[in-house]
């Protein structure tokens, strides 16, 4: 276009760039072909010239007349554009309103000026207005030619013309066919063109019938397609007359395919594409005129998806009558398509195919319902070889061996409009992408064009071409990234489209599906498995054939599965791996199903998935996730109580699957690592099964004591010896799981977010769950941390352990791991910074180690602990108090939390053991008649190797254990401080057992020896400041809480640990050499410590230690009070108390009961929990059962009382136990001392002391007063009896009744006798309190029956008894109350029955003694009396005061006090 400034120096040089910018425009437009773009340009140009002249804007009328007579004569083409501009100007000026009649005027005079350069033709045909052409002087007038006009349309359009039909048929068409089917290549098509055109005048031949007979002769040489176009394009003027006579064409054909069953012929089709392809013909128009209707083809494909999910409903149909099964032949496939002859347009969308006019296609396909017009296999076919031909030169580009060219019968790509043949693969993206979309499944019928694509596909991947198939190995081992890849996301999507919903079509093709899964598995897992899950969800129902197969499919498995078992695995195996060749996501979802409802299917099931292909492989990992997933399904019972069977079967199938098979775990591992994210501890059963499977870690609770004392050994005792079970060829599977974890980074997450969902489980993530549920997922949690953790511990390599778990420091602080799990996590880490501590000394010192001695080198091994150990000390200090660190040293929390078995003991027998196996093995294999003389030799040599490995590992353990022990000697001195003796004896145990021996005793069973063993290790050493006595009382005297609070597998851990405990105090119990040999002069059983001492021996003074008989009488005294705290547990109605209780019984059944009084009261207490639960609770009724057999069994091994201990003479405490706790002060009337002498000064402090105490004192200054006073006695003032005789008058006259006794637990109310008596109640382990009396036995009751029942000196004993329970709670097995109501006489009766005679020893907090005065023991005989009387009155059943268990003791609210019939 010109500027507004050349236009207005039109005369200086606008003419000249005017002339200059025409020019270049003629010559683009003519070298250019006659774009339609550049036209226009010419057009415009030419018309702002013709406007500017006639508004008279500086362009003369004499310039455009030159102008446009010098270019009409240059260029003669040019002649149409000038009329075309002078026609639209005509038709602008004569609508003008009459102000601008100037401009009309003056292009008049133009337009006359200039129609003598300009086609007289032209313009009578062009020029719309006629009265222009009269005032041009083109026309003399308009009336007249109007009139002519008229005249001649008539003759045309209306006057039958006379033809000589016989010249015209005879020699006029023959000459014509003559002229059309000569050698084409020798003439060109206006030279055709005007021999037809003489034919048609010399013979009058109708040019309707003469076109006809073109296209006739256009359908039979089509290979000349380009010729007749031409021929074609100079023939026709008007596109009109020849789509009304394809029109005539296209019903005639359709009137004979209906009465006749004729075929359209595929020339026609083609004939119709090629002209509409060369724009000779518009699409619309043509589409218009071909039947059916878009509206008949969309309700036929609406048929065909009906009829196919009819098809799929009759699969479903159990029919008892055999012949009305459903046809399962690929006939049925074919039911669903049109009738392909009598669709006019299918067969021009295949024709717009074979010609290469896929544009065209698309549009048509796309007015067709999807799929519809690839669903008929002519179409798919063209589309196929379409592409064949396209990609061709791309992938011999990208194959890699000889490739034979594929042979088409196409037209020629010479074709213009054909597509172009790709070369890269931004081509294919543009050119082949939209054609293998439409395609879609239906690709499935050309299996050369899916590997072509494929090779492609992995070519621009960088994927190696495994013609082997052992693709399968190597998993994860190639991965892509979106940026190096011009396809990446182009071949999900194809993959989604076309390459899975063809295998589903495709009979059972494994082939196929591991060239899929090479051109997969570089993506990853999350990608593959959104892909198969819209796979299965989806592409199936959008298909009906695919719908078709996906009834017969699972009609097939459901088959296979009703008759799959053990037996026939061979054959059953082949027919899944079949079927699942093309299906694989239907297959294993019913399978699943299946399994989840049928355990004992699990192994058929898996031996059967042997011959599944690599991707049907991959696909079972997402449909197991899938199922894992599944919203509808409860993952916990009905009763809410326990995991649902489907759960525990499908992880079960799960580690089995993945062991036996090489599938990738990451999906799974993610699975478990987001719900745990989520709070979910439920699917941690799963991986459970993985590591217990896969990696041969085993997580069982119920290991003997020998693989206990195994596991204890080196790692080889351990594989060989404390293996629970035998699980082999876990080498490889194991490598798997390792390298899964380490691969994706999620062996640390999976760590922590276990060990921080044990703290979530019970708080947040069960909080409206059944207790009985919420021990089991903790007890979960917690045991498959401690498998994982071990996998880790034992398969990574200690460096790559080291490298890739956080610090201890990180793990307390940032992760909030708790202690236990923090060590146990990283004690691998401590031992191996050790190791290579000790190693680097070993080597500076090389030269001279030979001659360095054994004590010497146990000090550079301390050394290196402590460099190692200091850093990890001072970490754990700031997690408690100042006030902790008084007790214990940081130092002694971090050796008890990172030693093992492994350091403290060696399992000498279990060596032993298998080192005599080893040595016989050798005759055995001798006798072995199976084995050649070859593999006998190498089976020696292994054995002899074996034998080598397993000595030398224990030697290696002896070092180790005598280095340990060095470095426990060394430490000991600086573990327990002594702030004062009481301190010493009461904070220091309950701090040790809280923060260390009650944690790890229940953490793993491992644990729960080692802390046992650690105890005795304590003992052993002469640890100053440590009382093993009164260690062991805590442990022992009341157990109640502790069974209550814990879950199943920790009551089997905590009774693991109470039976090494009593193994170890019955052993001493065994033999005085014993006792005296491991116990007297050892500080734990120094009974006596001076306050003012500051440096104690080790042994303390003669007098100062437990003697044997004391000790027997102490270990009768904790039989005493195991007995009353697991009855306290079986008498509760609580599920979690009986169930705990019936576990620590069957685990301390080999050391407890030794006494045959309580094992009578223990049958007695289980036959009642068997009669109880029988019909409720059936699984505490079969253990009930189990036990009480058991415990019958052993009752030939039990002892009477006077075995146990001896008895002292004469005295009514004959019979019992010690009567308190070790942490009580003393309570008796008279306490000796430890040289013998009276204590009374000490009595009448005592006494004013508590007189000068108000009664309603909270526990807690009790308590304290308790700790404060080292020893005390009650006094024997007449005073103090009548104060107590006075107290229980007023009490007995207040008549309170049960409601009043119950809120008399409270702190600050007054304790009645009564109250005392419900208040017997046992604290927790670690508290200060005292504990409670044991009962008589039953030589004193024997003894005591010949008594008065009641009399003074038992009433005053009764008394001080009860004074002894308002300072300290005490507990006694007691015979139950009468159940029919009791007048007030009786209550008071049983009261006193209560009252039992006090012990003949305890210990009090400084671990002394304390032995009774003869007048006690007298008046203790005539309350045994008594409570005889009572004991033969209720029954021989054994009463406990306390009836609910809880942490606390009764003075603080804790306990429930027994409910018991009283009347005022």
């Amino acid at each position: 276009m010109m500027e507004e400034s050349q236009w207005h120096n039109w005369e200086k040089t606008g003419q000249t760039e005017f002339g200059k910018l025409f020019q270049r425009g003629v010559t683009a437009w003519t070298n250019a072909g006659r774009p339609p773009n550049v036209d226009l340009g010419l057009k415009r140009l030419v018309y702002d010239l013709v406007v500017r002249c006639i508004r008279d804007q500086g362009v003369k009328r004499d310039h455009v007349v030159q102008f446009i007579g010098e270019k009409c004569v240059s260029h003669a083409e040019l002649s149409n554009m000038w009329v075309d501009v002078f026609a639209l100007l005509d038709n602008e000026t004569s609508l003008m309103a009459k102000d601008r009649r100037e401009e009309r005027e003056r292009f008049v005079r133009l337009f006359r000026e200039a129609e003598k350069y300009l086609s007289t033709g032209h313009l009578k045909e062009r020029i719309e207005v006629l009265e222009t052409l009269e005032d041009i002087g083109v026309l003399k007038s308009t009336k007249k030619f109007f009139t002519s006009m008229i005249k001649l349309k008539t003759k045309l359009f209306y006057k039958q013309q006379k033809f000589n039909l016989f010249h015209e048929e005879c020699e006029g068409f023959a000459k014509l066919l003559t002229e059309l089917n000569q050698d084409l290549t020798t003439v060109s098509p206006k030279e055709v063109l005007e021999t037809i055109k003489s034919i048609i005048g010399y013979f009058n031949l109708d040019p309707n019938r003469t076109l006809d007979i073109i296209l006739e002769s256009f359908e039979c040489r089509l290979e000349h397609h380009r010729f007749y176009i031409h021929l074609l394009q100079e023939f026709v003027p008007d596109p009109q007359t020849l789509n009304e006579l394809l029109a005539f064409k296209y019903k005639f054909y359709e009137s004979e395919c209906v009465d006749n069953g004729g075929k359209i012929p595929e020339s026609l089709f083609t004939v119709t594409a090629l002209l509409i392809q060369y724009d000779i013909l518009d699409m619309d128009t043509i589409y218009g005129m071909l039947k059916p209707d878009d509206a008949e083809i969309e309700s036929e494909s609406d048929v065909g998806i009906k009829d196919a999910r009819e098809f799929v409903r009759k699969m479903n149909v159990v029919s008892t009558n055999k012949g009305d099964k459903p046809d399962l032949t690929m006939a049925d496939f074919q039911a669903i398509a049109a009738t392909y002859d009598a669709n006019q347009k299918l067969g021009l969308i295949e024709a717009f195919l074979r010609v290469g006019a896929w544009t065209h296609a698309e549009k048509l396909m796309n007015r067709l319902p999807p799929y519809f017009a690839v669903s008929q296999e002519p179409i798919a076919k063209a589309l196929q070889r379409l592409v064949h031909l396209t990609i061709q030169p791309l992938v011999q580009k990208c194959s890699n061996k000889s490739y034979k060219t594929f042979s088409s019968d196409l037209i020629p790509s010479s074709n213009q409009f054909s597509p172009i043949l790709v070369d890269t693969f931004e081509q294919f993206k543009t050119v082949v992408m939209p054609m293998l979309m439409e395609l879609g499944p239906h690709a499935s019928s050309d299996l050369s064009l899916l590997y072509k694509i494929m090779r492609i596909l992995k070519a621009d991947l960088k994927t190696t071409f495994d013609e082997t198939g052992r693709d399968r190995e190597k998993t994860a081992e190639f991965s892509v990234s979106p940026e190096s890849c011009c396809l990446y996301y182009e071949t999900i999507t194809l993959t989604d489209a076309v390459l899975l919903p063809s295998l589903s079509l495709a009979e059972s093709n494994c082939c196929l599906a591991e060239e899929i899964w090479s051109v997969l598995r570089v993506f990853p897992y999350h990608v593959r498995y959104h892909l198969f899950g819209q796979w299965k969800a989806n592409t199936y129902d959008a298909h009906p054939l695919l719908l078709r197969k996906k009834a017969i499919t699972l009609k097939g498995i459901k088959r296979i599965m009703q008759r799959i078992s053990k037996e026939n695995v061979k054959p059953t195996s082949r027919l899944i791996g079949k079927i699942t060749h093309s299906s694989p996501g239907l297959v294993f979802e019913y399978i699943l199903s299946q399994i989840q409802l049928y355990d004992n299917m699990i192994t058929p099931v898996v031996d059967s998935l042997r011959y599944l292909t690599s991707l049907s492989f991959d696909v079972l990992g997402y449909s197991i996730i899938e199922a894992l997933n599944n919203p509808e399904k409860d993952r916990t019972k009905h009763d809410g109580t326990s995991i649902s069977l489907w759960l525990t079967s499908l992880s079960n199938f799960c580690g089995a699957v993945y062991k036996k098979y090489n599938i990738e775990l990451t999906g799974l591992l993610q699975y478990v690592a987001n719900q745990l994210k989520n709070k979910h501890s439920l699917d941690l059963l799963i991986m459970k099964e993985v590591v217990l499977k896969m990696g041969g870690i085993e997580g069982a609770e119920e290991m003997t004591s020998e693989q206990i004392d195994a596991m204890a050994g080196g790692e080889l005792l351990r594989q060989e010896a404390g293996s629970f079970t035998q699980i082999k060829n876990t080498k490889k599977s194991s490598q798997r799981l390792k390298d899964a974890l380490i691969d994706h980074d999620l062996a640390v997450p999976l760590c922590l977010l276990m060990a921080q969902q044990r703290n979530c489980v019970v708080y947040q993530e069960t909080e409206d769950s059944h207790l009985k549920l919420v021990g089991k997922l903790f007890d979960q949690c917690q045991d498959t941390l401690v498998q994982f953790g071990t996998f880790l511990a034992s398969n990574l390599s200690i460096d790559d352990y080291t490298r890739r778990l956080p610090p201890i420091q990180t793990l307390l602080s940032r992760y909030h791991v708790n202690l236990d799990l923090a060590f146990f996590l990283a004690r691998p880490m401590f031992n191996h910074q050790i190791s290579l501590q000790y190693e680097n000394i070993r080597k500076n010192e090389k030269h001279r180690w030979k001659t360095i001695s054994e004590n010497e080198k146990q000090n550079l091994y301390v050394a290196a602990t402590t460099d190692v150990m200091t850093p990890i000390t001072e970490a754990i200090r700031p997690l408690h108090s100042v006030k902790i660190w008084d007790d214990i040293s940081p130092q002694f929390l971090t050796t008890f939390w990172s030693l093992t078995m492994y350091d403290l003991f060696v399992p000498e027998d279990v060596y032993g053991k298998e080192i005599q196996k080893l040595v016989l093995a050798p005759s055995k294999v001798d006798d072995n008649k199976e084995l050649n003389s070859s593999r006998k030799k190498k089976e020696k040599e292994r054995l002899h190797n074996m034998l080598e490995k397993i000595q030398d590992e224990q030697k290696k353990q002896k070092d180790h254990v005598e280095r340990v022990m060095a470095r426990l000697k060394t430490e000991k001195d600086s573990w327990f401080f002594s702030r004062s003796a009481r301190l010493a004896k009461n904070e220091t145990i309950t701090t040790f057992l809280q923060l260390c021996l009650f944690p790890r005793c229940i953490f793993t069973a491992i644990d729960a020896i080692y802390c046992a063993k650690f105890v005795q290790v304590i003992h052993m050493l002469k640890t100053p400041n440590f009382s093993t006595l009164i260690c062991f009382d805590r442990i022992f005297c009341d157990i109640t809480y502790t069974v209550t609070s814990c879950t199943e597998n920790e009551a089997h851990r905590y009774g693991r640990f109470l039976a090494a405990m009593l193994e170890l105090v019955m052993k001493w119990h065994s033999k005085k050499e014993i006792f005296d040999e491991e116990c007297v002069g050892y500080p734990g059983f120094v009974t006596k410590f001076r306050v003012a001492q500051t440096e104690q021996k080790p042994g303390g003074g003669p007098g100062d230690s437990v003697d044997y008989e004391n000790y027997r009488h102490v270990c009768h005294k904790w039989h005493y009070k195991i007995a009353k705290a697991l009855v306290v547990c079986l008498e509760s109605k609580d599920y979690v108390q009986i169930r705990n209780a019936l576990t620590i019984l069957f685990k301390i059944l080999g050391f407890f009961p030794m006494l045959l009084p309580l094992a009578g009261v223990l049958e007695r207490r289980i036959e009642k929990v068997v009669e109880e639960e029988k019909d409720k609770r059936m699984d505490l009724c079969i253990m009930a059962r189990s036990y009480q057999g058991q415990l019958k069994a052993k009752r030939p091994h039990m002892m009477l009382e006077r075995d146990f201990h001896i008895p002292k003479e004469g005295k009514g405490g004959a019979g019992g136990g010690p009567k308190e706790g070790g942490d009580n002060t003393a309570n008796d009337n008279s306490t000796k001392t430890s040289g013998g002498k009276s204590a009374k000064p000490e009595e009448s402090r005592l006494s004013s002391e508590r007189s000068s105490k108000s009664r309603s004192q909270s526990r807690e200054n009790s308590l304290s007063r308790s700790n404060d006073e080292p020893a005390s006695s009650v006094s024997s003032g007449g005073g103090k009896y009548k104060k107590n005789r006075d107290r229980d008058s007023k009490e007995r006259s207040l008549g309170r009744d049960s409601s009043s006794r119950e809120r008399s637990r409270e702190p600050k109310t007054r304790h009645s006798s009564k109250d005392r008596e419900r208040r017997e109640e046992m604290g927790p382990p670690q508290s200060s309190t005292s504990h409670r009396r044991s009962a008589e036995s039953e030589s004193m009751e024997r003894e005591l029956k010949r008594r008065k029942p009641e009399d003074e000196s038992g009433r005053r004993f009764k008394d001080r008894s009860r004074e002894r329970s308002e300072d300290s709670d005490q507990g006694e097995l007691t015979p139950p109350p009468k159940k029919e109501k009791s007048s007030s006489k009786s209550d008071r009766k049983r009261e006193r029955d209560e009252m039992v005679a006090a012990n003949a020893s305890s210990i009090d907090n400084n671990g002394t003694i304390l032995k009774r005065s003869k007048k006690e023991d007298r008046e203790g005989s005539s309350s045994m009396s008594s409570h005889r009387h009572g004991a033969e009155n209720g029954g021989d059943e054994m009463a406990i005061a306390d009836r609910k268990s809880g942490r606390a003791n009764s003075r603080r609210g804790g306990g429930e006090p027994s409910k018991r019939k009283s009347t005022s």
